[in-house]
């Protein structure tokens, strides 16, 4: 028998009609689906909620390599494949096996706290270092493939995928890439710095960020706005690839430039595509 993990935010009861009736369509169609994690074997997980909730859901598929279907009931949810209109056509699909998996790099992040106790964390989006001092900046070290590139005060640094090219990476003013594009983005936070621009590098990249030991800040290294470690002055985290990936069904295969047009709502048509008259000029 096929297995389905129902995951929603577990904060919003609002919510709870898309559960059961994510739960009835799947037992209508002689699946096993639960609302709780047992550790058994899953052939997919079924998100309902936004990009939060599918970002919350990710390391249980990646753990468990079973692929993540995203139903949006959130604001943007970019990373969502189908909405909640068409809950049981999209289920249905999943069952008759009409799909396809896509397969989404993470980052592997390690690193020692202040005891030199060695710690490793992942990511999905973005790796994010930033100070814990709101009146100090931090004064970083960014190391690249074991050159020093550059230090700088700053709020901050991050490593994103392309995948968190479109999140936080994309608000701090990095560059969105395409999914196919193999690479890693490094965007400063506020820097106080000449050269503080973004940087595309190697997905094979090695990226090594250091509190510096005379930062009058430390920081914190955060894995998606979700798991954090502290970083003290001279604690080094280095950031690259993982070998794990997250899968995720799609349905189709509509180019990005489409879901980018979409999701954020793109004019696509300048002003001089409109309709209305055109004022006159002698």
């Amino acid at each position: 028998m096929k297995r389905a993990l129902i995951f929603s935010n577990p904060h919003n009861p609002s919510w709870v009609k898309y559960q059961k009736a994510a739960v009835k369509r799947f037992t209508e169609l002689g699946w096993q689906a639960t609302l709780s994690d047992d550790g058994g074997p899953l052939d997919v997980i079924l998100v309902l909620g936004g990009d939060g909730t599918l970002l919350d859901s990710a390391g249980v598929a990646r753990e468990r390599n079973a692929p993540l279907f995203g139903i949006n009931l959130g604001h943007l949810g970019f990373m969502a494949e189908g909405d909640v209109e068409d809950l049981d056509g999209a289920i249905a699909r999943i069952d008759a096996g009409d799909y396809t998996v896509e397969e989404r790099p993470t980052l592997s992040m390690r690193g020692q706290d202040a005891d030199g106790k060695g710690w490793t964390e992942w990511a999905l989006n973005e790796a994010s270092i930033e100070k814990i001092d709101p009146l100090r900046m931090v004064e970083l070290l960014l190391v690249i493939d074991g050159k020093a590139v550059m230090t700088f005060g700053c709020d901050g640094l991050m490593v994103a995928t392309s995948t968190g090219s479109t999140g936080h990476a994309f608000s701090a003013g990095g560059p969105v890439l395409w999914p196919e594009v193999e690479a890693l983005v490094v965007v400063p936070l506020a820097a106080h710095a000449l050269f503080a621009r973004p940087l595309v590098v190697a997905p094979t990249s090695k990226v090594a960020v250091t509190v510096r030991a005379d930062s009058r800040s430390g920081g914190v290294v955060t894995g998606d706005s979700r798991r954090s470690r502290p970083l003290t002055a001279g604690c080094t985290v280095e950031i690259t690839r993982s070998a794990s990936p997250v899968r995720f069904v799609r349905f189709g295969q509509a180019p990005f430039a489409d879901r980018l047009v979409r999701k954020f709502a793109l004019p696509v048509k300048g002003w001089r595509d409109s309709t209305a008259s055109q004022p006159h000029v002698d």
